[in-house]
């Protein structure tokens, strides 16, 4: 009940509340129909202080917080600001091969795979029991790194790091092979056995989730971890690795390096003593980590990457609801969601009414210091997200959209944009083809199912998928038709520790979360022993 619990928060309105005072209208003639002046007040406000210090900025190597090797640090910012809110070990080969030596010494003569499944399940909900204790620093140095918002962090994604540790920590003592029937006098049993050393990279959108995806089945499964943070978002992976610390994990377990990808993140990829590699990231980037795989020791890989999710709103559909549930699809975390849905397709009959109602709705959206209550968007990660944002809103502009509202930064300080929304976008436009990763919504108009299969198949990705309707019939088509790994029916982001998520073609290789993700942590062996007059067989 726990799990549900957490993931049904992911569609509760207290992220989606109106504050329509902190908005003034206004039109202007950019080849929009009701351009709306957004009030400035909310990211002009005094920044809130964080209510947290941050302790730790230096690796985790084999138990202990050590500089890196070369002495160097860099800047992790608040994207509220663009100021400094610390400086972080930088990490390069030389880190990583420390790294990658403590854990191997841990996994090939340390207790950590030889511990009974249940006293390494016990370490993990202990490791649990102090993330939770913990809830309101951690969401802070989340929300301070990133930007979300700060209920958003300590109300979902927190409790949701928790119910995933206590999920794979359930898994320790459950994971065995099997007796396997064979044609003569043999024995043949399967065993399952931790893969040893894993690489795992994760990306900046949501760094806590998916260092709960990596290190809870690799650890689960007995394997050791060198875990490199995506350089925009290093604080909390390094606070909870203390709290795991704590919790009593052998050192040399779980290494933490922070770094930059052509550095920390290529050599890591590279390296001849990792036996498994988990990254979450662009499709670019992923190919790269399987080019440096396959140029070294051909280490299997896990890719959770892009997405360029549909959402597809039938002529059945109750208009207000499949709104809400669009707008929630595109805009929930500042957008920057592999799965968002953000090819908004609605039926004919339905489109001019949804479009009004998405844009009333974008208008309605509070943005402003993720640390204030009932703000719903804070702002984009760093500048370059930023203005990578506002290039796909001009190349919208640009290639015929209509702009319906936003298209422009929020205020004169930090990374903050105005909703966005795009209405008489085609399927051959950047917007509709490719990962904008912010918040800027897209709405294509499609006359029948037919139609609607084939123009969500046509892309590159295949990560998600939503549909809106109230008939079952074309519920169980388009579940079955839809080339994703997720489908949703009347929700959006509904995530479970247990529900596996994956994607097709270019979104990636292999599932995280549930049994599934057991699987990229373990290696099957058949043992046969002869039978000397075996009384059965």
């Amino acid at each position: 009940m726990a799990a549900k619990r957490v993931s049904s928060l992911l569609l509760s309105r207290s992220f989606t509340s109106s504050l329509a005072s902190r908005l003034t209208g206004g039109k202007s003639a950019c080849q929009a129909r009701a351009i709306s002046r957004y009030s400035t007040a909310a990211a002009l406000e005094e920044p809130i202080k964080p209510p947290v210090n941050v302790e730790y900025t230096k690796l985790l190597i084999n138990g202990q917080f050590v500089d890196a090797a070369s002495g160097k640090t860099f800047p992790t910012l608040d994207p509220r600001t663009g100021e400094v809110i610390a400086h972080v070990a930088e990490g390069d080969a030389e880190d990583v091969n420390r790294a990658v030596a403590a854990a191997r010494k841990a996994f090939d003569e340390g207790p950590w795979p030889r511990l009974t499944a249940y006293d390494r399940q016990r370490i993990l909900l202990r490791f649990a029991d102090l993330v939770e204790k913990h809830n309101d620093e951690i969401a802070a140095l989340e929300t301070w790194d990133n930007g979300k918002p700060y209920e958003q962090a300590a109300k979902i994604e927190v409790p949701m790091f928790v119910r995933l540790m206590r999920y794979y920590a359930g898994w320790a003592d459950k994971i065995h092979g099997m007796t396997v029937p064979a044609d003569g006098p043999y024995h043949v049993q399967t065993l399952h056995e931790p893969i040893g050393v894993a690489g795992q990279i994760i990306p900046w959108n949501f760094p806590l989730l998916m260092y709960a995806w990596k290190v809870g089945p690799a650890l689960a499964c007995g394997n050791t971890v060198v875990l490199k943070t995506a350089e925009q978002t290093p604080l909390s992976a390094l606070y909870v690795t203390k709290l795991l610390h704590e919790a009593g994990l052998p050192s040399g377990v779980l290494n933490v390096v922070s770094g930059f990808g052509p550095t920390a993140g290529a050599a890591l990829c590279s390296h001849m003593d990792v036996d498994k590699l988990a990254f979450t990231g662009s499709t670019e980037t992923g190919k790269i980590i399987l080019e440096l795989s396959a140029r070294s020791n051909l280490k299997p890989v896990t890719l959770e990457l892009g997405g360029k999710s549909p959402f597809i709103v039938c002529e059945d559909a109750d208009v207000d609801n499949a709104v809400e549930l669009a707008h929630f699809a595109l805009f929930f975390n500042q957008g920057q969601c592999c799965c968002a849905g953000s090819r908004t397709y609605v039926h004919e009959r339905v489109y001019d009414e949804f479009v009004e109602k998405a844009t009333a709705r974008a208008l309605k959206r509070s943005v402003g210091d993720p640390f204030r209550q009932e703000i719903e968007q804070g702002p984009q990660v760093d500048s370059e997200q930023f203005e990578k944002i506002l290039r796909y809103i001009r190349a919208g502009v640009d290639s015929g959209a209509t702009l319906e509202t936003g298209g422009d930064r929020l205020g004169e300080k930090g990374y903050y944009i105005k909703p966005t929304v795009f209405s008489n976008v085609q399927d051959d436009m950047p917007i509709a083809k490719e990962e904008i990763f912010g918040p800027v919504q897209s709405i294509l108009k499609f006359k029948d199912l037919d139609e609607v299969i084939r123009r969500a198949n046509s892309s590159r990705y295949g990560l998600a998928a939503g549909v809106f309707t109230q008939n079952l019939d074309t519920a169980n088509t388009l579940m079955r038709a839809l080339r994703a790994g997720t489908v949703w029916i009347n929700c959006f982001d509904t995530f479970d520790a247990a529900i596996p998520f994956g994607g097709y073609k270019m979104s990636g290789q292999g599932r995280e979360k549930g049994e599934y993700s057991l699987k990229n942590y373990l290696q099957v062996k058949a043992v046969v022993t002869p039978l000397k007059n075996p009384a059965w067989l």
